[in-house]
């Protein structure tokens, strides 16, 4: 049976969601497409995401590629978006479908992934209509002191510290942009730009910044943690539904495809590496009295 490739770009409410990836027991993004295009195309292979989104996280330009039977495919091009939007659910919506050459992988093939992170520091908290996309932090935040702290954190580094370390995995990153902005609404929106994260790293930055933000740690202090090469216990994880999955980026030209794909998968290979074993100094920091209510160090 001929196959042919298909690129989704999705957006979802991240709320009900246990993340992105099927869990046997759990309501997930990709459970509840694959059960869909399963339904429509008979059969799918491969359903493969540009990010892997945790609980709670949303996203408004997420990228996942699935291979489908081509009769199949030739037979409901056509109308697919709105055969899609009449068997997702409300909360999951895929905005574009378009076949793409077989090189195309919507994992390796990206260049970067573009996140924001959203923050109220309004005395009355969030809108009612925004409460699930946006943070209410129970103190003022200075945009100068976030900016501040994110200019320290853009760059190559290993971002250790702020992340939540996997076995064999690297931690060495490339963030090509990181700033703060207040929205006339008064919303303090977070941009943060990779060519890839690793898991919590995006929520930890921010969680670090925020406590600048607030005037309780020096603006170096986020920086200074990149020296560390273990998760550093205290700095605060945000909290999920503030951050949104906003685009992902891919070579223009088809012929790169296969050589980018290829590029990172060389460049993951060189740098996975087992985790060292921590040496027992790392400060204990603030105490979990100083935190944000319904915040945590660790998800």
């Amino acid at each position: 049976m001929r196959r042919i490739r298909v690129r989704l770009d999705v957006a979802y409410d991240g709320t009900d969601f246990s993340g992105w990836a099927v869990q046997p027991t759990r309501r997930t993004v990709a459970g509840e497409l694959t059960a869909v295009l399963t339904r429509l195309f008979g059969t799918v292979e491969g359903l493969t995401v540009a990010g892997r989104t945790d609980a709670g996280v949303h996203a408004t330009g997420q990228v996942c590629h699935v291979d489908v039977p081509a009769d199949r495919w030739d037979a409901l091009s056509a109308a697919l978006l709105r055969k899609l939007a009449g068997l997702l659910p409300p909360d999951v919506r895929v905005l574009a479908a378009a076949e793409v050459p077989p090189e195309f992988d919507a994992r390796f093939s990206a260049l970067s992934r573009r996140y924001e992170y959203r923050v109220t520091d309004a005395a009355w908290g969030a809108s009612p209509l925004r409460r699930h996309d946006t943070v209410a932090w129970p103190r003022p935040l200075d945009l100068d002191a976030l900016n501040a702290a994110a200019e320290g954190l853009v760059g190559e580094h290993d971002y250790a510290a702020f992340c939540r370390r996997k076995e064999h995995a690297t931690t060495i990153r490339a963030v090509n942009r990181l700033d703060w902005r207040r929205d006339p609404d008064g919303i303090l929106v977070a941009t943060v730009q990779a060519d890839a994260f690793c898991q919590q790293m995006v929520r930890s930055l921010v969680g670090a910044q925020l406590f600048v933000g607030d005037g309780r740690r020096p603006a170096a202090w986020p920086a200074g943690l990149l020296t560390r090469r273990v998760r550093a216990d205290e700095v605060t994880v945000a909290p999920a539904h503030g951050l949104a999955l906003v685009e992902v980026t891919y070579p223009d030209d088809p012929a790169d495809l296969l050589a980018r794909a290829e590029l990172t998968r060389r460049r993951r290979d060189a740098d996975d590496q087992p985790a060292p074993p921590a040496d027992g100094t790392e400060p204990t920091g603030l105490s979990r009295r100083d935190w944000p209510a319904g915040l945590s160090r660790r998800d």
